[in-house]
């Protein structure tokens, strides 16, 4: 695992993806790394921003409509075109999500901390609000500040790397179509091929939670309608 692939998935949400991307793009990253940037239908315009943003950063902007003709979400079609190319490059995949925001050292400590354990499936960024308070998806670790933590709980892609080795072990291929996101299934089967999930709460990245997908904010202001809209029109199976 002497390379890395960072990849983010992005519909729209634009002004926070071009924080994403400068944050990637400012990191100081040690070791050969490719970083992709996969526009799942946004509309024109924002497109055109992603355009304008690979020209002035460099990083390599995948449309993926030009892809596959799938309607978005193509959130399984991301990871299992990364997982491949991660597979035949010979490296660990890491998935920073468009509402985060990571620290110029995050993604070298990330990989430094994966490799200083043979038996690393996928070590996380704990995610933290702009007062740099953990917050959604790891309210669970709130008391855990300033330690890695071996973890047994669900561990969010929001800033996440995932092994090569489980990448080799875990064929994405297996994932339920019908389901939206996947990151609860991954991180439950890396600990069921026995490997052991790391929490870095010693390595915050500020999180911006659902800027892709502004309904999900009713979770916390109608949570009565967020449940609503998510069992009535299947949005947001996990």
């Amino acid at each position: 695992m002497k390379k890395l692939h960072i990849i983010t998935p992005v519909k729209d949400s634009i002004h926070t993806t071009l924080d994403t991307i400068k944050a990637v793009m400012l990191s100081r990253v040690n070791i050969p790394y490719l970083y992709t940037v996969y526009n799942d239908n946004s509309t024109p315009e924002n497109t055109a921003q992603l355009e304008e943003a690979r020209k002035k950063y460099g990083f390599r902007l995948i449309h993926v409509n030009s892809l596959t003709p799938h309607p978005s979400p193509n959130y399984l079609f991301v990871l299992q075109h990364a997982q491949k190319e991660a597979i035949d490059n010979q490296a660990a995949l890491c998935i920073v999500e468009s509402d985060v925001t990571v620290m110029p050292d995050t993604l070298q400590q990330l990989y430094e901390g994966a490799c200083s354990s043979a038996e690393c499936g996928i070590a996380s960024a704990v995610t933290v609000d702009e007062k740099g308070v953990i917050n959604y998806p790891y309210l669970y670790a709130k008391g855990w500040e300033g330690r890695v933590v071996d973890n047994s709980r669900h561990q969010s892609f929001c800033c996440s790397l995932l092994t090569l080795d489980l990448l080799r072990k875990f064929d994405f291929r297996q994932l339920n179509p019908e389901k939206n996101w996947f990151d609860v299934t991954i991180s439950h089967q890396s600990l069921a091929l026995g490997f052991h999930n790391y929490l870095f709460t010693t390595l915050p990245v500020v999180h911006r939670p659902h800027q892709s997908r502004p309904w999900k904010q009713l979770k916390y202001k109608n949570p009565l309608l967020y449940y609503w809209k998510k069992f009535t029109k299947g949005l947001d199976r996990i």
